[in-house]
């Protein structure tokens, strides 16, 4: 069905739709026991006069014994300046953190499962989205690839009617999402959006990182009293923030806060303050926002404290000290006393043979990834920009080669190269970008079991097509006749197949490149390199290349390209004029060309395709590094 019409769908009466609050959800009570996380660093250093990379490697502890538990109904707030470990531990929780962790993660008493995360939700600090969807069409997709194949496609599309009208998205379901560049939907929206995309599963346990960085306070408070509502649906919600205001610190069920990666408090909102204040560090003004006052301390600071660096850490081990005294050895009698019950609940519920790793078949994968794809690539591929710079240019390359011929063999060879070169960067340039721009959008969806990485490559290669075939046909025909070319039905098709081909080819080069790399800046130094190489060891620019660097050209798409393009225009024995009086020579024999040579066009394709296959198998290759910590 189109997405067109599955947006139709979205029209709905207002008492169809279930509360969050009354949907009903599988309870998970998620503990965590002593949790450290480490990892290593490298140092360098100056030895023996010159600069060395000392490859060893110093343990930095992130996350120093961790403990807490979080119950269906709860809201837990992870607070900490910068650095302290907020993330990291959203992250460990949510098990999407790999390297040294150790302590005990359960939910409801076991390990992390399938069926876990197929009710886990998590709400990532950058919202990442494709900028020309609009809302319900995001929805909608996210919606067809995590429901299960069990669900109809009218159950789904009702899920995401759910989603809309819950979170308040109603009277910007019809705008496009928006990016850096493109104007969207305000930054609030945007955030519930993505929490909307989590809740179309209704999970049972909810992970966000800073769901209220960069909104204003109405924004930050509509955000959390929505995430407070599902809470009381029965949803076990973790979240980590850095500053929250007071209204915004007391809907939160209990508090963790974080120093150093140590645990300076952990237990019921309500009760922090009675706590600071019972072991010396009292509020001294009423009016102050006790989130502030706890980063204070958290960093060390607080009203008629040092500000010395002995100071500083004096209070930190201070305050660790009077947790370890006071609160921890309660937190694990607690942890025990509501294992067994939980445990029980769960096994009588629970059927992890029912969950496999995949929420729907690879075929439909592929579909849905493939029409988001299209939907998305046809604004940048096709613009009214990018269409007229090709109409554009090629008129110009058009009139300064205008009516070339066979007399003027040199400026024919120069047309032909150009050919090559054009089609050779642009497609490389447009790709290369591709992967490093989604990688945080593609681990996002990985980590939630949306796709398997086949039909996303496979996907995003096919949805491609129509930005690298189209264009390049539209530029030859225009080019081709008023350059002069041969005038016949087989010298266009075999010259436009080569262009073609040449372009994905060059395409392949790109995506092989940026996901090797995944960094657009260092991608584009480095493949500015690499297309250099190819183009001055073609055969065009240097013919008599020393033999200890002319390998070059045997791994350059260009000079493939530019071999077959000779060969859709001349043969060996076709004649030029060389000479005045109309003197002639054969074109094999013509010094440029015989350098390069004209025939073996089977062994020129067959290189070609295994560029077109082997670069692409490096980026799919490439692409499996982008795992998923479980």
């Amino acid at each position: 069905m189109e997405i067109k019409q599955l947006k139709d769908q979205t029209e709905f009466d207002e008492q169809e739709v279930t509360s969050f609050d009354k949907k009903q959800t599988f309870p998970v009570t998620l503990k965590f026991d002593n949790v450290v996380y480490k990892i290593k660093t490298k140092n360098q250093g100056f030895c023996n006069r010159t600069w060395i990379n000392k490859s060893k490697l110093e343990e930095k502890i992130i996350l120093k014994g961790v403990t807490g538990e979080v119950a269906p109904g709860e809201m837990l707030a992870m607070l900490g300046p910068s650095g302290s470990g907020k993330t990291t531990l959203l992250n460990a929780l949510g098990r999407r953190l790999g390297g040294d962790l150790s302590g005990s993660i359960t939910y409801n008493g076991r390990p992390f499962s399938n069926a876990m995360n197929r009710r886990t939700g998590f709400v990532t600090q950058d919202d990442k989205f494709h900028p020309h969807l609009t809302v319900t069409e995001t929805l909608i997709f996210t919606a067809l690839l995590r429901l299960p194949q069990s669900f109809t496609l009218e159950e789904k599309i009702r899920q995401a009617k759910e989603v809309i009208f819950q979170l308040g998205l109603t009277k910007c379901k019809n705008n496009i999402i928006g990016g850096a560049f493109i104007r969207g939907v305000s930054g609030g929206e945007r955030k519930r959006v993505s929490i909307g995309q989590e809740m179309l599963i209704n999970p049972s346990l909810l992970f966000l990182d800073e769901p209220t960085s960069g909104l204003d306070s109405r924004s930050a408070q509509q955000v959390v009293s929505i995430l407070l509502e599902l809470a009381r649906g029965g949803r076990t919600v973790l979240m980590s923030i850095h500053q929250p205001s007071m209204n915004i610190f007391y809907m939160f069920h209990k508090i963790l806060l974080l120093s150093d990666g140590n645990p300076i408090y952990f237990g019921k909102t309500e009760k922090s303050m009675e706590y600071f204040s019972n072991i010396g560090y009292s509020i001294s003004n009423a009016n102050t926002n006790p989130a502030d006052f706890l980063l204070d301390l958290a960093e060390g600071v607080c009203l008629g404290g040092s500000d010395s660096e002995k100071g500083i850490m004096e209070i930190k081990q201070e305050l660790v000290s009077a947790y370890k005294t006071n609160l921890l050895d309660r937190i694990k009698e607690e942890l025990l006393e509501t294992g067994n019950l939980q445990l029980t609940q769960f096994e009588e519920q629970m059927d992890e043979k029912q969950f496999g790793q995949w929420n729907t078949s690879w075929i439909q994968q592929f579909l849905v990834l493939l029409k988001r794809d299209l939907k998305e690539r046809k604004h940048e591929s096709f613009s009214s920009l990018n269409v007229g710079q090709i109409l554009v240019f090629s008129c110009i390359c058009g009139l300064l080669w205008w009516q070339s011929s066979s007399t003027h063999l040199q400026d024919q060879m120069g047309f032909l190269f150009f050919y090559s070169l054009f089609w050779s960067v642009r497609p490389f340039y447009n790709s290369m970008p591709t992967f490093p721009e989604e990688r945080m959008m593609l681990a996002k969806e990985r980590s939630s079991s949306m796709y398997r990485l086949s039909s996303y490559f496979i996907a995003k290669t096919v949805a491609d097509l129509p930005m690298e075939l189209v264009l390049p046909t539209v530029f030859v025909i225009i080019t081709y006749w008023m350059g002069g070319l041969k005038p016949t039905a087989e010298h266009f098709f075999k010259t436009l197949f080569v262009i073609l081909y040449s372009a994905l080819v060059s395409q392949g080069v790109g995506l092989a490149l940026g996901a090797v790399v995944m960094n657009i800046r260092a991608a584009l130094k480095f493949g500015s390199v690499i297309v250099e190489t190819f183009f001055l060891a073609s055969g065009f620019y240097v013919q008599n290349v020393p033999k200890f660097i002319s390998w070059c050209k045997y791994i350059s798409p260009t000079y493939f390209t530019y071999k077959l393009l000779l060969a859709s225009q001349y043969k060996a024995d076709d004649l030029y004029q060389c000479g005045p009086n109309n003197v002639t020579c054969k074109i094999g024999s013509y010094p440029a060309i015989e350098k390069i040579g004209l025939g073996n066009e089977a062994i020129s394709i067959i290189a070609l395709t295994v560029m077109l296959v082997g670069y692409r198998v490096i980026a799919y290759l490439a692409l499996m590094r982008i795992g998923v910590a479980r």
